[in-house]
């Protein structure tokens, strides 16, 4: 049984004084170890998705389709199953650390919270988080723990935030966009211990980026959202290979490259679309090289091909074509980067 199963996803908000869906469609299974990330521009629905997960969405909001959680629903659970539910099986790391501590409190206070409010005995709620701060690069635990949120830096404080969601043992970790906030070497340092993490404790991750390379780096399975849709689920392992739907090959494309030298860096063309925008027919046509008049008019399907699964008409035809390296897979890779 999956540890996470969503299917057919949609969440609506309140905008403008009414409801309307921001989130369309999102279907994926997520197995004990397994670490699934979802990547997409801003406003794809990436990060809904997975606050949906542990139910923290704003006030108001809708959810359809279904959440599942080891086969429990968790839009159906009742607030205590709710409570226990957060205190124990599910943790999540924010983009950004000093919205989300309490800067009147010590760091100690927030790390041993969940701990203690389950029962845990203070004294050794301690020592389980004095010992989860050094596993996770910060030394000095002791002093640390006595310090106020204002005292660290924005990685010592992300490293804190990896070892609160730690401290409770859970079988799933959300990490919304975990190092947005912090400089480029910072962020290789906490992923490189957020990442060990995971793997030595077995557990299933959820990971929310902008950032394809990352998430192919660390994750086992892309999930790749467009406007609240789930346009391509495949094995990180060969997308660069083979990438599916137009909108991730222009992801990949628009990567800098250490050994490709280019005059110009290429870009998926237009404007990235929000959920609210969504207009009949493929949600990526009015960016893609290649939309045919059914792609205008019809909304493709996710659909299996192979060992992953994508929602495009052409699917096929973008395979091959990649594959053949003539002039039709020449036309697939340069169109969608350089199409002006």
């Amino acid at each position: 049984m999956a540890i996470l199963h969503l299917e057919h996803l949609a969440i609506d908000l309140q905008t403008a004084g009414r409801l309307r869906r921001v989130v369309h469609d999102v279907t994926f299974r997520l197995a004990e170890g397994e670490a699934v990330g979802l990547v997409g521009e801003s406003g794809a629905g990436k990060s809904l998705t997975s606050r949906a997960v542990i139910r923290l969405l704003p006030d108001g909001a809708r959810v359809h389709g279904a959440i599942l959680m080891e086969g429990r629903s968790i839009t159906d659970m009742s607030r205590e199953s709710l409570r226990s539910y957060r205190l124990s099986e599910v943790a999540m790391i924010f983009q950004d650390p000093r919205a989300h501590v309490n800067p009147v409190r010590r760091v100690g206070d927030f790390l041993t919270e969940a701990l203690v409010e389950r029962g845990e005995d203070r004294k050794k709620a301690l020592e389980i988080v004095t010992g989860l701060l050094a596993t996770v690069g910060i030394e000095d635990a002791e002093r640390r723990m006595r310090q106020y949120p204002h005292e660290l830096s924005g990685g010592l404080l992300q490293r804190v935030m990896i070892a609160a969601a730690l401290s409770i043992s859970p079988k799933l970790l959300l990490a919304d966009e975990p190092t947005t906030a912090l400089d480029v070497t910072t962020q290789s340092d906490v992923m490189v211990h957020l990442d060990a993490q995971r793997r030595g404790r077995g557990l299933a991750m959820v990971f929310v980026t902008h950032d394809l390379e990352l998430a192919i780096a660390v994750c086992d399975r892309i999930a790749v959202l467009y406007a609240g849709h789930l346009v391509e689920d495949s094995p990180a392992a060969h997308l660069h290979e083979k990438a599916l739907h137009p909108y991730t090959r222009g992801l990949l494309a628009s990567r800098p490259s250490p050994t490709l030298r280019r005059e110009r860096l290429a870009a998926i063309p237009g404007r990235p679309l929000s959920g609210l925008e969504v207009q009949e027919g493929c949600v990526f046509c009015s960016r893609c090289a290649h939309a045919q008049e059914r792609c205008q008019k019809e909304r493709p399907v996710l659909r299996e091909l192979g060992d992953a699964r994508v929602a495009c008409h052409r699917a096929e035809e973008l395979l091959e074509g990649g594959r053949s390296g003539g002039a039709d897979g020449a036309e697939f890779e340069v169109r969608v980067g350089d199409r002006g």
